[in-house]
């Protein structure tokens, strides 16, 4: 059969950016204008959006990024319209929810609190070195002294993952600035067509890689990023860092393994390879032999993803994004205590 030639996506091209890189651009943006950003700096009871969330407002009412369900903001747009943050050149918190009547007028569910700490933002200087770092996929943490207005930059520290990404302790707050999830899918196969869209809408940039183009080809149409190089070459050039995930799927030693090889040893955040029990073993066995260490082998999750009881492509791709999810708010463990101690193999995402 003959293959038409394929036309691969270059890394950023196509997919969306981040949270982060879409209000570090925004505040750039302003070019001296003035602009206030308001950060979740805690909740009570239900919220929409968590501790760490942001949302940046120009003068002009433009929003980029949010704090609630949209009624918090639209009064934030209100109030900074009117010009009632102007005065201010310290940040200070501001809450919303804080009696029945209120919570009720801004979509608060009953007995929730919302508190924002509001900041004034100028001068764009200062977050064009947290642009940089984020672009390049690198992470930063921006400290926010609330009684002096101070705020400062500072590295994170890789051997310690910060999945909250937020800290406030009443009169100072962290928050850390990190790039777009990376998600490279090795194998063209029908759990991928499931799992890019998914992983697209968690926010995740997607690679696919597979050397049979052939099979990339059918992909096309899916919006994901589309490499044909060798699976060991793809992770050593996308997917070496602690936002990014590896997910083996063509089910051939010959291609996950050369992604395995190179995923359990970098820094990655999750590695998940296609499989049962016996041959998650075996392929741990195998790996071993090739050099990796019995720790960097108990990285591997397989059978991977969370065990649903699912066997379809696409019951495989939603237990696959919900392992995604649970490790990077650290509950893989607590996930899979919610299946009985008894659960048998029949119940994993074997699909042998």
């Amino acid at each position: 059969m003959q293959v038409a030639a394929l036309q691969t996506v270059p890394v950023g091209a196509s997919e969306p950016a981040s949270d982060d890189e879409l209000l570090l651009a925004a505040v750039l943006a302003l070019a001296g204008r003035p602009g206030w950003l308001f950060t979740v700096a805690a909740t009570w009871g239900a919220s929409p959006r968590p501790p760490g969330a942001l949302l940046l407002i120009d003068a002009d009412g433009r929003e980029t990024g949010s704090v609630s369900g949209g009624c918090v903001e639209a009064d934030l747009v209100r109030r900074v319209q009117a010009g009632d943050f102007d005065g201010e050149a310290l940040p200070r918190l501001i809450s919303y929810g804080v009696d029945a009547e209120d919570a009720r007028r801004f979509g608060i569910p009953c007995g929730g609190r919302l508190d924002l700490l509001v900041e004034r933002v100028d001068d764009p200087a200062p977050w064009q070195l947290l642009h940089q770092r984020v672009a390049a996929r690198g992470s930063l943490r921006r400290r926010v002294c609330l009684a002096t207005g101070e705020a400062s930059l500072h590295p994170v520290d890789p051997k310690r993952p910060d999945t909250a990404g937020f800290r406030f302790d009443g009169s100072t707050a962290e928050r850390c600035f990190g790039p777009q999830l990376r998600l490279l899918i090795i194998g063209a196969v029908h759990i991928a067509r499931h799992l890019v869209p998914m992983a697209r809408a968690l926010g995740y940039r997607v690679i696919v890689c597979d050397p049979r183009r052939e099979r990339l080809a059918d992909l096309a149409a899916l919006g994901a990023e589309l490499d044909p190089r060798m699976p060991d070459d793809c992770v050593r050039a996308l997917a070496d860092d602690r936002d990014s995930a590896v997910v083996a799927l063509t089910h051939d030693p010959r291609l996950d393994d050369m992604a395995l090889l190179e995923a359990l040893t970098s820094s990655a955040f999750y590695v998940g390879a296609l499989g049962s029990r016996r041959t998650q073993q075996a392929r741990k066995e195998r790996l071993m032999t090739l050099g990796v260490t019995p720790e960097q082998a108990e990285r591997l999750h397989g059978p991977v993803g969370l065990p649903l009881g699912g066997r379809t492509p696409a019951e495989i791709a939603v237990a696959i994004a919900a392992e995604l999810v649970a490790v990077r708010c650290a509950r893989v463990g607590q996930v899979r205590r919610w299946m009985p101690s008894g659960t048998s193999e029949s119940a994993e995402n074997t699909w042998v």
